[in-house]
Formats: C-alpha cells, structure tokens, sequence
C-alpha cells in the first residue's frame, strides 16, 4: 500500500522542478511551527532533503522532530572527495573562504548560490563570474561581477567551456556532493585550476540515508501506519 506524501520548498528557487507529489512552498515559522504542522497534518515522517548547507533548516527539523516524536531521517549526498591532480584548499564557512583568495587580482568563479555573494565585496580587486539559477533582481552586490543563470546538472565539457572562456583562475564551491553539480570540480581538474572548498556545517546527530534504497528502508519501519 502507498504512503500518503507531501513534498515542501523553502520557495528561494523562483521556478522549481515540479514533483510528482502535492507541493507546498514557504516557510513554517521555524522549529515550532514544523512541529505545529506535522501535529496538525498527522505526519508520521520526515525525510530531510533539503541542500547540505541549509543548516538551519535542518536544525528545525531535528528539534521538530524531537518535540513531536516523529522519526527523522536525512537525505543526504555524501560530500566530494579529492582525486588525484585536484589542488583544493578546504576551509570551515565563508569568512575563511573569503580570506583565502588571493591578493593580487583574479578571476574568481563563485559557485555558491546568491544568497552569500556580498561579502565577497571584501575582496573588491576581483573579478567574479556566478551561476545562477534565478537572475538577481537589481545590481550585483559586487563591484566587477558578472552571472550565468543556468539550471543544472552541468556536464564536464560544459564546464570547461565556461572556466575557459571566461578565463576562470579561481573557484570557490561549497561541498555539496552528488553528481549534479561536481563537473565543475572534474573541468578545474583537467585546467589546473585551484577550488577553495568550504566544508559542510556540523549538525546534531541524525539517521542519514545516502540513497532512495536507504530511504525507502526507513519508510518501511512502519508498523504504526497499520500497513
């Protein structure tokens, strides 16, 4: 028998890949309010999905869960490792990753969302190309800054077409994981290009799933729905 679902956006992405469940988009008013809402739609579990750095996020939903007694279970990509002839330097958030760019004048790739761009301002000397799912609404909030709005997963060689023509000297990425988005890792490879990459945010402890097989098991420890 099938399990009833609901599929949630934070609503960030102004057009969102549709999904074959129903969807509801916006915030729950933090931890109280998800635990407000899994009480008053009956909602037996939880599988977090959501982007490895939204930390926050996932904090609401472990402390949700808690208060409400609903079991957890995060679906999360396993983060990216170095290969051979990678040259990554990995810091611990932003700041640092802002402090490690170099001095002298670069082209920074900023493969980071838009939500993180304005500090880079620190660093004005650079140039700095972003990809972008949604266009910035007004000026780029640096001062020699360009973006790409494109929609992934990205391919290698299209990557490398887009290091290359814009004559990319730096990357600075967030370790994400997953396939979708580590071509550009495998073109800074093959162009010996540096990537400064910043590593995920620690988080209480949590069952993690890595894939559906694992998620699918955690859906299936469920006596209590009487299927």
């Amino acid at each position: 028998m099938g399990i009833t679902a609901v599929f949630s956006y934070a609503g960030r992405t102004e057009t969102p890949v549709a999904q074959p469940l129903p969807t509801r988009i916006g915030g729950f008013g933090g931890a109280e309010g998800l635990a407000r809402y899994l009480n008053a739609e009956s909602i037996t579990h939880v599988i977090d999905a959501t982007h490895p750095f939204a930390a926050q996020m996932s904090r609401n939903a472990i402390s949700a869960c808690e208060r409400t007694n609903t079991p957890l279970c995060a679906f999360e990509r396993a983060p990216w490792q170095a290969d051979e002839g990678d040259d990554w330097t990995h810091v611990p958030d932003l700041q640092a990753a802002i402090a490690a760019l170099p001095k002298d004048r670069a082209r920074i790739f900023l493969a980071i969302g838009k939500q993180n761009l304005a500090g880079f301002s620190a660093e004005p000397q650079h140039h700095y190309l972003m990809r972008l799912v949604d266009p910035v609404e007004g000026a780029l909030p640096l001062p020699d800054a360009e973006a790409v709005i494109a929609r992934g997963p990205f391919t290698e060689a299209g990557d490398l077409a887009l290091l290359t023509d814009h004559r990319i000297t730096h990357i600075v990425a967030k370790n994400s994981g997953g396939s979708g988005a580590r071509a550009k890792l495998d073109a800074a490879r093959r162009l010996g290009i540096p990537v400064i990459l910043i590593d995920r945010p620690s988080l209480p402890p949590r069952r993690v799933a890595r894939d559906v097989e694992e998620v699918m098991a955690f859906l299936a420890h469920r006596a209590d729905l009487g299927v």
